[in-house]
């Protein structure tokens, strides 16, 4: 495991660092969602890590770009296995802390059709606080970009990207699950991406997805991905450019970690590219192949495409 950490963190390229949150996923396989008050029998119960932060980790590792996670875990004993998990994948785990008490559990449902229903218990994750970032300030100053999500405390977020401004280095962030956000926020962020859900916590119900990102980019955000599914992906930019990036046709059978593996993908096609502004929408095409191949397999970090299937997705699907 050192010689993983070590091969990641020494390498030429600056790294993805991931500031954000690790889970057990607690999954109940049933025949549909159940309605409030209604009781199903479960087909499977099983664990498996997840958390939007070490899922966006995971994805981006498996496509063989260098990846470290600043993270906590609980003292209980799924943080190890949570950490196991990312080491195997190629993530490094240096900078993965252990608090007392419960690691972050996320106890959800997925149906037979592959739609999921997720309750999230933070755990460790919301003991991250502004010394820990502190702790780790050099390795995300060290940094390619940052992802994050909003499965830690806000004021640690805001710390965060208030180090990342100072140093120039651009956050992905992932508005998930969707919050207030203070206003200094936006304008520190370089690609906001939410799914339709959280875009309308935003904007608005009712909006159109061009107003919708018009209306994000007037924030002050630089980038902006409607992440909507089977419909595809919405990318628009500051400068005015704006546009649809078609999906991949396939049968999903587990939406589950979908736009983390999506994240992962989109900031790995960004850095690999010479202009990311210009590229981004070939950056979002090759995101959706990963995301595409991520539906068509159970679990969440467990999903994560290889490179070398993306590149053979793509290949075959045009």
């Amino acid at each position: 495991m050192v010689e993983n950490r070590k091969t990641i963190l020494t390498e030429t390229r600056k790294p993805i660092v991931v500031v954000g949150s690790i889970m057990m996923d607690l999954v109940t396989r049933t025949p549909r969602i159940p309605a409030i008050g209604q009781t199903l029998i479960g087909t499977k119960f099983e664990t498996t890590p997840g958390g939007k932060g070490a899922n966006q980790a995971v994805a981006a590792a498996r496509l063989g770009y260098p990846v470290a996670m600043v993270a906590m875990v609980g003292d209980d004993a799924y943080g190890p296995q949570l950490i196991e998990n990312l080491g195997r994948a190629g993530v490094a785990t240096d900078a993965i802390s252990q608090a007392a008490g419960s690691s972050g559990l996320a106890p959800m449902f997925v149906a037979d059709d592959g739609l999921n229903a997720i309750v999230v218990v933070p755990g460790a994750n919301h003991k991250m606080d502004r010394a820990t970032i502190d702790r780790h300030a050099d390795l995300i100053r060290s940094a390619g970009m940052v992802l994050c999500q909003l499965e830690l405390p806000i004021d640690t977020l805001s710390y965060t990207l208030e180090l990342c401004a100072r140093v120039g280095v651009p956050v992905m962030l992932d508005p998930a699950p969707a919050a207030e956000l203070p206003e200094a926020v936006w304008e520190q962020i370089a690609w906001f991406t939410p799914n339709e859900t959280e875009a309308a916590f935003y904007v608005g119900d009712g909006v159109s997805v061009e107003d919708t990102a018009k209306r994000l980019l007037a924030k002050g955000l630089r980038g902006v991905v409607l992440k909507r599914g089977g419909e595809g992906a919405y990318v628009a930019v500051a400068s005015g450019k704006a546009g649809w990036v078609r999906p991949f046709k396939v049968d999903a059978i587990d939406t589950v970690a979908a736009g983390d593996c999506f994240n992962g993908a989109f900031a790995v096609a960004l850095l690999e590219s010479p202009d990311s502004c210009h590229d981004a929408w070939t950056a979002a095409r090759f995101a959706n192949a990963a995301a595409a191949i991520c539906v068509t397999r159970k679990g969440a970090a467990a999903s994560m495409p290889a490179r070398t299937e993306v590149d053979v997705f793509v290949t075959e699907n045009g």
